[in-house]
């Protein structure tokens, strides 16, 4: 049983968020508002099956037309620059519709309806520049509203409970490349066209599903009081926002006098680009080190996958009880030991358990990274920009992790790449331990 009162953070951080939380905290019940999360991890579901399928056929779309791997890969970068322009203004102004009688959701519905339209015709492109416009227009889509369906949790789940509903969101996206892959072994032999239609659809309908249960709650929904700010720059009634564009919050984040906001921004780069080098490099490691054949290489990923569902939904509970930085700092460290367990013996059964190992560790962030950068806003009407910050922290992590593990494996080679790895996992515990030290001053004290 989960105790009445959840655990109180530091002082030095609880004492800046009760200007955030102030009166409605007595009035908001602390038990998970279930039903809210379960739409929510819907309406996110749906987004997430397209872009696994966009990211599974896409590059062989591509191939059609293009025979450069380098060029393939850079077109299927667009989407990564696009969300880097796109999500902090998309959600800034989401974050101006979180107070109206509509929140967020218009954002959301007509993103989502738009974004299906290029999708549906990239089968039908008979050329390189149809299919690249049709790629451009559903990249910058799909990126106006992905950062805004992922902070929809703020508005329906009180401040305490996010973490746990973050578990229960990460599961269920989870299960999307289970979704894709059934398409793709079921559908894309027989009608291509038939199989890029599947997930649009399915997304729209999901979408106005979540909408039609959530977006006419959104006037008593969970809600902040917009009371103060962290930095003494209030935004309450009768006051300027001082967050008025991007660049705001932005100078902002540069300037906010503990440096924890940037340093967790800098952390979330370093984590988000270790996993996806790791997914990326894996393979390879396998066939070059291992001696196994690419399908089999490939399989390595499989328990892994199986250990972050199971153990995300448990671990958002525990991160719940001891806080969403220490949590991160734990996972981190079972990042590395399991990174180091493959090292110690490069045989296919470790080298999947060391997987599984840094799995687990990754789901741990998963569930805390956005979250713990909410926790440390400056106030409750730049959620959304700052759920498009972590956007462009972690994506570009993504785009430049494997490179950076790929550069040591071409010094030191194959067989020291999961050694590599820990050493830039040591090096992401670091700064993760300076962030929890500057979040715990007071964030004011400058002000």
């Amino acid at each position: 049983m989960l105790p009445d009162e959840p655990p109180q953070p530091p002082a030095s951080v609880a004492a800046p968020a009760a200007l955030v939380e102030a009166a409605p905290a007595a009035e908001r019940p602390e038990r998970l508002n279930r039903s809210a999360v379960l739409w929510v991890a819907l309406a996110i579901f749906a987004q997430e099956s397209v872009w696994n399928f966009y990211d599974a056929q896409v590059p062989a779309q591509l191939r059609q037309f293009v025979s450069s791997a380098t060029v393939i890969g850079l077109i299927m970068g667009l989407d990564t620059g696009l969300g880097v322009i796109i999500q902090p203004w998309t959600g800034l102004i989401s974050d101006r519709l979180a107070r109206s009688r509509t929140g967020r959701w218009p954002i959301v519905v007509a993103g989502a309806c738009v974004a299906a339209v290029p999708f549906a015709l990239i089968p039908w492109a008979t050329g390189l520049p149809m299919l690249m416009l049709c790629i451009f227009a559903f990249g910058l889509t799909a990126n106006s509203f992905k950062g805004v369906t992922e902070t929809l949790v703020s508005d329906y789940v009180a401040p305490q409970q996010r973490g746990r509903a973050q578990g229960f969101i990460k599961a269920g996206v989870s299960l999307t490349i289970i979704v894709s892959a059934l398409i793709s072994l079921l559908v894309v032999d027989h009608s291509l066209k038939v199989a890029f239609a599947i997930p649009p659809v399915l997304m729209v309908v999901m979408v106005a599903l979540s909408y039609c249960f959530l977006g006419r709650r959104h006037p008593t929904a969970l809600r902040r009081e917009d009371t103060g700010t962290r930095t003494g720059t209030g935004t309450g009634t009768g006051q300027a926002d001082p967050f008025s564009s991007p660049w705001a919050v932005l100078k902002d984040l540069v300037r906010e006098p503990s440096r924890a906001r940037l340093l967790l921004m800098a952390g979330i780069f370093c984590f988000a680009g270790m996993w996806a080098a790791l997914r990326s490099l894996t393979t390879p490691y396998g066939t070059e080190v291992l001696g196994m054949t690419r399908g089999a290489a490939g399989g390595i990923a499989l328990p892994g996958a199986i250990a972050f569902l199971v153990c995300v939904v448990p671990l958002a509970y525990l991160s719940h009880r001891l806080g969403e930085l220490r949590m991160i700092r734990y996972g981190i460290a079972l990042f590395v030991a399991g990174l180091l367990v493959g090292f110690a013996e490069p045989t296919p059964a470790f080298t999947a358990a060391s997987v599984a190992i840094a799995s687990i560790g990754y789901a741990v962030f998963s569930v805390n990274g956005l979250v713990a950068l909410w926790g440390l806003a400056p106030n409750n009407r730049v959620l959304g920009a700052y759920t498009g910050l972590y956007t462009v922290a972690s994506a570009s992590g993504m785009a430049l992790g494997p490179a950076l593990l790929g550069a040591t494996v071409d010094l030191t080679g194959w067989r020291y790449m999961f050694l590599n790895a820990a050493v830039l996992g040591a090096v992401t515990f670091a700064v993760f331990t300076l962030v929890a030290r500057r979040a715990g001053r007071p964030l004011a004290a400058a002000s």
